[in-house]
């Protein structure tokens, strides 16, 4: 960024905001055409605007403006500075651009700031919860979103692709006879467990740490019409569980392996790590499968690298270019990576 002023001028956000237009406009068209209620619109398209801003649209009961349109807009941490002043007015202005250009009013527009940053602290408050969630639908599946009092909303739209393919596989296995017995490990919401339900599996055991968000994905059960005992939410540290579940010869059709990047939380008897921890925990896995199962293990830490040994092994096959959604596809790194493994 170049040099600032002490008292700022009027910033000038016009290349942004004409970003923002033509791509509302191209994102907005291709989510009807899919059926899409929730996605990306822009993500540091121009270096300068360093922001991530999604679209959500509720489906709770419309505003007296007639809009149920909610943006989230994430100010990711680049490192450069300006002065106090100037910065608030830039900010304001970029604000008031993304309003302008998705035509939602100011009232629907959610900030975060996105900072470098490792461990429990990913998913921790934002500030007092105030504000009232919201219930967004994707591919007919209802799910809470708070896009205030966290980080993240509660829904990774990156891994929509991911979700479909795993309700897929599941159908796939029902209309062949086979019941399904589910597995969701780091679950977070539990958003794969509801697309897994509605999809059909017989059964369903989805595994976090956090009591908050078993008690969310719980929510998104009940608002799925999904209350059968055969679909456990059990509050577990997933590095400990998995040798019980091992020894006590447990057995699933379809995993999902979606670890944090890093955590040390103290709820957890060890630290994790993705990177050194993953051939652990995909390995594990892939002995709890069932004969003829399959899983899936993915990971949004951009420096990954596979183990090789375990990639051989498994006949681990990366699926990344498929679990992307086209509205995640941008130049550099993907959001996440993907891998499956059948048994």
């Amino acid at each position: 960024m170049p040099d600032t002023p002490d008292t700022p001028n009027t910033p000038d956000v016009s290349v942004f905001a004409n970003r923002l237009r033509k791509n509302a406009a191209h994102w907005r068209k291709w989510a009807k055409r899919r059926g899409i209620s929730c996605f990306r619109v822009y993500d540091r398209d121009i270096p300068q605007f360093p922001f991530a801003l999604d679209w959500y649209e509720s489906v709770a009961p419309r505003a007296t403006s007639g809009l149920a349109v909610h943006l989230h807009l994430q100010e990711i941490d680049t490192g450069w500075r300006m002065n106090p002043a100037e910065y608030a007015a830039w900010l304001e202005a970029a604000c008031r651009a993304a309003c302008e250009a998705c035509g939602v009013p100011a009232g629907h527009l959610h900030l975060k700031r996105r900072e470098r940053q490792r461990g429990a602290s990913q998913y921790e408050r934002q500030r007092d919860a105030t504000a009232k969630p919201l219930v967004v639908v994707e591919a007919g599946n209802r799910f809470e979103v708070d896009l205030d009092t966290y980080l993240d909303t509660g829904l990774f739209l990156d891994h929509r692709p991911l979700r479909g393919r795993v309700a897929e596989s599941i159908a796939r296995r029902a209309n062949n006879g086979a019941g399904t017995r589910f597995l969701n490990l780091f679950a977070y919401t539990g958003s794969f467990t509801v697309y897994a339900a509605r999809a059909g599996a017989g059964s369903s055991t989805t595994v976090d740490l956090s009591n908050t968000y078993l008690a969310w994905a719980a929510r998104n059960l009940a608002l799925n019409g999904i209350a059968s005992a055969a679909h456990r939410l059990l509050r577990a540290d997933v590095l400990a569980w998995l040798p019980v579940a091992l020894a006590a010869g447990e057995r699933y059709d379809l995993i999902v392996l979606d670890p944090p990047s890093f955590s040390n939380s103290k709820k957890m008897q060890d630290v994790l790590d993705v990177q050194r921890d993953h051939a652990r925990l995909v390995g594990q896995c892939h002995e709890l499968l069932a004969e003829a199962g399959e899983m899936f293990f993915s990971t949004n830490l951009r420096s990954f690298a596979i183990d090789a040994d375990l990639a051989g092994r498994l006949a681990l096959r990366e699926i990344t270019s498929q679990s992307v959604p086209e509205d995640f596809r941008r130049p550099g790194k993907p959001p996440h990576r993907a891998w499956l493994a059948r048994k």
